[in-house]
């Protein structure tokens, strides 16, 4: 065995290397970093070649081409008399007998690096790693040394766990080593050990304080250096002191007609008695609570106390009904209703899901499509954005706009043929227009539409378990009539004989079918009669007197002219809307529907 100094460009590759497989980029990269910082540290092994006067290399095929890559002319190698088997089985045992350091031994490490002067750029330069990754090694500094000792036997905390250890001072650390100690050959409970070592923090960014009230209140930030690199990761553990002077920032900048507020157990203000909230841009009259969240951060919301009407006259003290408030009152005996509140709102489902198949099946002439789309925009589940751009909170659904930009050709206007916008009307209904019975109902301007294009043919069959026992005695006996079932001394028994006997038939409830109740209808049209009587004068020759003068030209060939001129929606159109509603699904519902949650 000899050393000498050699051309590694003329070193030959040993066919025999156990290392067939190709290293990484980012591990070249290391070692080409380190070979230009401080040379080859270990010198390849070689032997010479039988046969020939050239060598082989053995051991330090990555070293030879990185020094190659590094314009390196000579280096360091071992000379070795050649094995037997070409140097197979030194080739496996070097490779397999190498063990990786350790976090703890790379941080000792770096500690004896900076100890002689290297800094942690030059330390990160010379091993490839981010500046940040020899920091977070160096938080191992704050780590008491008996966890250390622990975790160099290869049973480290995770990163978070790591972070959470290394902030607490090495006298909790020792308190709750102490209770979590393992035993001799267990691994450590890192999570119970961060756990009985976690403190609430309060963030820089949060802060709205500057550096005089910081000073003040004695705040000292420390650096997380486990989060975000594009964030502000200072941070502080007293959080009395924090809020305390995020509560002096607020008394100082208080606006005028502004209060500050506490918060409730959701982080929701606690505005004054009868106030109402504003969510939209506010008033001069109206008034600004401040208040800190549940991180500690400044947060502001409008707010109007509503006038209190006064009341011409004295009002009688005296109750309805006498001094004691019971005579004179006609106490109707409380009667259940027909459909049940979880009936009505399986009503509601019903009715949505046959209204939105009808609209993409059933035939419907143009002219009854544009007005459903009016009415479908009239509905009480629906709300447009101004475009303000004075305006903070916007309102509405983003669900349109993937229809509407199928209206747009690729010169960015508004380019469509009459199939594709009967095919983006009927998807924009099925959107719009809703019966269930939560935030998306759209009133009676639904009954109006599904009745229109023959719904009713596309409800469920009601005759079943589930929607029977919403029904009361009365109800689920006059849905006997025009069958052969007779009423039951039980309700069960009634019940059950229905469900037999709609079991290969379809029942459909009354109060199920779209047609609105005269009398509903009529307030309808009376109360929005009144609201439209103001654009009763608009001018004939106005915006939309073009239409009423006929200057939108002919109409379309309805589908009992022309089948093909009204085209239902395609079977690939429901699957893409459908598969549009399971993306929006994990979002939150006021969120996804454009409603700011209070």
């Amino acid at each position: 065995m000899q050393l000498m100094k050699v051309d590694p460009r003329a070193l030959k590759d040993n066919p025999d290397n156990t290392r067939q497989s190709k290293s990484t980029p980012q591990a070249d990269a290391l070692l080409l970093a380190t070979i230009k910082a401080v040379g080859v540290i270990q010198p390849p092994v070689i032997f010479a070649e039988a046969g020939g006067n050239g060598y082989v290399i053995e051991a330090g095929h990555r070293r030879t081409r990185m020094a190659i890559a590094a314009g390196i002319e000579e280096i360091d190698v071992i000379v070795v008399e050649a094995a037997n088997d070409n140097g197979a089985m030194r080739s496996m045992i070097e490779n397999i007998a190498r063990e990786p350091l350790n976090p703890i031994d790379q941080w000792r490490g770096i500690e004896r690096l900076v100890a002689i002067g290297w800094t942690e750029e030059a330390i990160a330069i010379a091993l490839a790693l981010p500046v940040r990754q020899i920091r977070k090694l160096r938080l191992l500094a704050n780590v008491l040394p008996a966890m250390l000792d622990h975790m160099a036997k290869g049973d480290m905390p995770n990163e978070q766990q790591l972070r959470t250890i290394s902030a607490a001072s090495l006298d909790e650390q020792k308190e709750v080593w102490k209770a979590h100690k393992p035993k001799k050959g267990d691994t450590a409970s890192w999570w119970a050990i961060a756990s009985g070592l976690t403190k609430t923090r309060m963030f820089a960014r949060d802060a709205s304080f500057g550096d005089d009230l910081r000073q003040a209140y004695g705040i000292e930030w420390a650096e997380d250096l486990f989060g975000p690199a594009d964030e502000d990761n200072r941070f502080t553990t007293n959080v009395e002191a924090f809020l305390g002077a995020q509560q002096e920032w607020m008394s100082s900048n208080l606006p005028k007609k502004g209060t500050i507020v506490d918060v409730n157990n959701w982080g929701q203000p606690q505005l004054p008695p009868k106030a109402e909230r504003i969510y939209g841009k506010p008033g001069k009259g109206d008034c600004t609570a401040m208040y800190l969240d549940r991180d500690g951060k400044v947060q502001s919301a409008h707010f109007r106390i509503p006038e209190v009407r006064q009341v011409k006259g004295k009002a009688d003290p005296t109750p309805l009904g006498g001094e004691d408030g019971n005579e004179g009152i006609d106490v109707a005996a409380k009667t259940r209703p027909d459909v049940t509140r979880n009936g009505i709102d399986m009503i509601g489902d019903f009715r949505t899901d046959a209204l939105h198949e009808a609209l993409a099946r059933a035939p419907i002439e143009d002219d009854t499509l544009l007005a459903l789309l009016v009415l479908a925009f009239a509905g009480q589940n629906v709300s447009v954005d101004s475009g303000s751009e004075t305006s903070n909170h916007l309102y509405g659904s983003r669900r349109f706009a993937r229809h509407a930009v199928r209206l747009i050709g690729e010169s960015g206007k508004l380019e469509v043929d009459m199939d594709t916008l009967r095919v983006m009307a009927r998807l924009t209904l099925i959107d719009a227009l809703s019966a269930r019975t939560n935030r998306t109902d759209s009133g009676i301007v639904v009954r109006i539409a599904g009745d229109a294009i023959g719904a009713d043919a596309y409800l469920p069959n009601m005759g079943t378990e589930e929607f029977l026992a919403c029904l009361s005695r009365p109800a689920l006996e006059a849905s006997c009539g025009g069958t052969s079932v007779a009423p039951r001394a039980r309700v069960r028994d009634t019940r059950a004989a229905l469900v037999e006997h709609f079991k290969d038939e379809r029942f459909v409830h009354q109060s199920a079918l779209f047609a609105p109740d005269d009398v509903k209808m009529g307030e309808w049209l009376a109360k929005n009669m009144e609201h439209g009587s103001e654009d009763d004068d608009a001018p004939a020759d106005g915006p939309m007197g073009g239409i009423e003068n006929g200057a939108v030209g002919e109409a379309e060939p309805s589908v009992e002219d022309d089948a093909e001129a009204n085209p239902y929606v395609p079977d690939t159109e429901l699957e893409e809307l459908e598969e549009a509603d399971a993306d929006t699904s994990t979002e939150d519902p006021d969120t996804a529907y454009g409603i700011a949650a209070e």
